[in-house]
């Protein structure tokens, strides 16, 4: 057997859960709800759990206005045309960058925690980003990189 390349199996654990993410957040736009209202949450008879007042902040760019899923959806997209990668994106530097990705991921968990529907991409992105952070530690680079190194117009 051979050594597992972190970069590559990161790379599709980033994809899976930023398809994941950008699914999740189209359905939140059509079924709406803060993920974290039972920390808080009122219980009422009838009407069930409903969110306390300290979570209007949440309530209010989830539920109201859909800012958080509408967020998650361009991160997901720009993560996709990172790793996929997009034609307009391919053999650049923020293309071949490993830096940028983990980081991208992370927004992207932090983003997705917040609604119902985005949680299990919220922790694929987390899943992705510790592969990339081993990848980084391995200092592992990708061939793209490798090729176009010391090119300057011409990646």
């Amino acid at each position: 057997m051979g050594n597992l390349i972190w970069h590559e199996w990161a790379r599709y654990v980033s994809l899976t859960a930023s398809l994941y993410t950008i699914w999740a957040a189209y359905f939140a736009l059509l079924w709406r709800k803060f993920f974290w209202d039972f920390v808080s949450g009122i219980q009422r008879n009838p009407g069930g759990l409903q969110p306390a007042p300290g979570d209007a902040f949440f309530v209010s760019v989830i539920v109201k206005a859909p800012v958080i899923p509408i967020l998650s959806i361009i991160l997901g997209g720009v993560l996709v045309g990172l790793e996929y990668p997009a034609p307009f994106l391919k053999g650049t530097s923020i293309q071949r960058s490993l830096v940028l990705r983990p980081v991208l991921l992370l927004i992207q968990a932090l983003i997705a925690i917040f609604f119902y529907q985005g949680t299990n991409g919220a922790i694929y992105s987390l899943v992705a980003a510790i592969g990339y952070s081993r990848a980084l530690s391995l200092g592992e680079e990708m061939k793209d990189a490798k090729a176009n190194k010391g090119r300057g117009g011409k990646a």
